[in-house]
């Protein structure tokens, strides 16, 4: 922590112990690894969910079966983020069901339009489905978060965004331009948040072998993206997992406002 007078451990900074986070989007991909890399460091998980719970509960499962905790230490809670009302409900069943403020928010439910259509033929229709999903989500969830985060220290509120934004891939233009708004939308919140000791960051992965990447690919095109790596492959979500744990815990405390490119220098 800040002005600490002693060197303190690593083990000590990473530690989230007695810490509750929010996932969206938890059921699978990023989501579900970013779950479990927290839940291994200490911290108390709600594995948030649109539709279907089966993926989720297993989940929870795995978390509550390898923990030596009596009481569970993951929960699984549906909810549509882009509605208002259920995100309320988000929080209200995350501190009821632990007792606590929420410490962490990660943002990490996304949709991405697999056809790839060029922005002359994206319908309404598909540009109001992205945007629901990933901006209005985001923006209900961050604003919950705001208002209901601890105070003091320990409060995160991470989103994760895309290395599209920076990529400018043609075909992206709806998915890159609601991932750019939440880019925007964490760097005002993090001064706008000055006082409460609540961090607000971006993390913006490149390509992630995840369903929601390999949707609508060849096999040619996601050769072509691993060549474009210098590291020469596609990431995978334990590349991400890690740098989310560094930021919700003590050790990312001065890492605010910020948009932070993770995608082994495929997007400079």
């Amino acid at each position: 922590m800040a002005g600490a007078s002693t060197i303190d451990q690593p083990s000590t900074m990473l530690s989230l112990h007695g810490r509750i986070a929010i996932v969206t989007g938890a059921s699978r991909g990023i989501g579900r690894t970013i779950a479990l890399h927290l839940a291994s460091l200490g911290a108390k998980l709600v594995l948030n969910y649109a539709s279907s719970s089966t993926e989720t509960d297993h989940l929870a499962l795995e978390i509550n079966s390898s923990s030596t905790k009596t009481h569970p230490q993951a929960i699984a809670v549906q909810a549509n983020v882009s509605d208002p009302d259920q995100v309320k409900s988000l929080f209200d069943q995350a501190e009821k069901a632990f007792g606590s403020q929420i410490h962490i928010l990660i943002n990490c439910a996304g949709i991405l339009d697999s056809k790839y259509p060029t922005l002359a033929n994206t319908t309404v229709e598909d540009w109001d489905n992205t945007f629901n999903v990933n901006t209005k989500g985001a923006f209900l969830c961050c604003r919950e978060a705001a208002n209901r985060l601890t105070r003091g220290g320990g409060g995160r509120i991470i989103s994760i965004s895309t290395s599209v934004v920076g990529g400018l891939f043609p075909g992206y233009g709806a998915y890159a331009a609601s991932k750019a708004a939440v880019e925007t939308m964490m760097k005002i919140m993090a001064k706008e948040l000055k006082g409460t000791g609540i961090t607000a960051n971006c993390i913006a992965p490149g390509p992630i072998a995840t369903e929601l990447f390999f949707a609508g690919k060849t096999d040619e095109t996601v050769k072509r993206m691993a060549d474009a790596c210098p590291l020469g492959r596609i990431g995978e979500t334990n590349d991400v997992a890690p740098l989310v744990g560094f930021i919700a815990s003590d050790a990312g405390e001065w890492i605010n406002g910020q948009v932070i490119r993770i995608n082994g220098g495929s997007v400079i």
